[in-house]
């Protein structure tokens, strides 16, 4: 599958071998030890894959569920008459499908995918950069796709890449991809990074929108075992990034709670934005926010560790989780 594809999700690998998990990533390490692959974060590639980038078809079945759940909140920051940015990418062609249905909407891109998302959307117009296509991801890149941003000015820009850590900040493996988003990026008031998991951590050559430029992140939660990309949505946390992250089907919150509005950010220490309500304030530990059948304010929902400081470690001690309802009395 890693030589097909070029890359591949320990979710996919344990759903196409109906395995566990735990057994597929004890299988990965045993061929990254004889060099067969590379492991990364909630995933594996070919050998070198630091410097390889995979191309749509490939990336289009990694983290599929993941990605539509991103899309799903994405689309609820964005309000009726804005104008926005959208790079390019499989994350942000599900964002532009559920764009269509918002009134008033001016969206610019550089990516074909994301025009043809929006083509039949009455009410939403669509400028694309010039530019020379580039055939890998169907955007347009080079002098010309930078030079149709020049003088632009818009709310948002809604961006997708290859790796993402605090350190970096998103980063892709093509130099004339990363120059458009920057220029993309300098066109935009807020900045968004759409990044499911297995993206956290991942770091590749080229930057493109600097940590400290990251407005927020919207991504999935990471699996439980999943400690490297927890301390990466930490670190992010703890340098000023909103964090919001999206329920797949059967784990975590709902992304569209009853009232419309946009699913409220996860209060990761270091945070500034979002808090849970009580009078102990911020809270410290890696913690992940889970949903019960009602999503996170309905019943079920509780917050539970993520990595060994997690909140139910330090706030219970291991035997139960923590339930929003505890937050609340407490």
């Amino acid at each position: 599958m890693v030589r097909a594809n070029g890359a591949v999700s320990l979710r996919e690998l344990a759903r196409v071998v109906q395995t566990s998990e735990v057994t597929v990533r004890r299988d990965v390490r045993a061929l990254e030890a004889e060099g067969l692959l590379d492991r990364r974060h909630g995933g594996a590639v070919l050998p070198g894959g630091f410097t390889r980038e995979s191309g749509f078809p490939q990336k289009s079945h990694l983290a599929t569920a993941e990605k539509t759940a991103i899309a799903d909140v994405a689309a609820t920051l964005v309000e009726e008459g804005e104008a926005i940015v959208v790079g390019a990418g499989t994350t942000t062609q599900e964002l532009a499908r559920r764009l269509a249905r918002v009134p008033g909407l001016t969206v610019v891109t550089n990516s074909l995918l994301v025009a043809q998302a929006l083509a039949h959307a009455n009410r939403v117009e669509v400028v694309m950069t010039g530019g020379t296509l580039r055939g890998s991801n169907y955007a347009l890149v080079g002098s010309g796709a930078e030079q149709s941003l020049q003088g632009l000015r818009v709310s948002r820009a809604f961006l997708s890449g290859s790796g993402l850590t605090a350190e970096r900040g998103l980063s892709t493996s093509n130099m004339l991809s990363a120059s458009v988003d920057r220029a993309l990026v300098q066109a935009a008031a807020e900045v968004v990074v759409l990044a499911d998991h297995t993206k956290l951590g991942a770091d590749t050559m080229f930057q493109t929108v600097p940590t400290d430029v990251i407005t927020r992140l919207v991504t999935d939660e990471p699996p439980a075992h999943d400690e490297r990309a927890a301390t990466e949505l930490q670190a992010l946390a703890d340098q000023g990034v909103q964090i919001t992250v999206a329920g797949t089907a059967g784990h975590a919150a709902e992304p569209h709670p009853p009232s419309g509005r946009p699913r409220r950010d996860v209060p990761l220490p270091g945070q500034r934005a979002a808090r849970l309500p009580g009078p102990s304030g911020p809270y410290r530990g890696g913690p992940g926010v889970h949903g019960g059948p009602g999503g996170l304010n309905g019943p079920g929902g509780h917050v539970g560790p993520v990595g060994p400081a997690g909140l139910a470690n330090d706030m219970l001690g291991p035997e139960r989780p923590m339930r929003v309802a505890d937050l609340r009395r407490r």
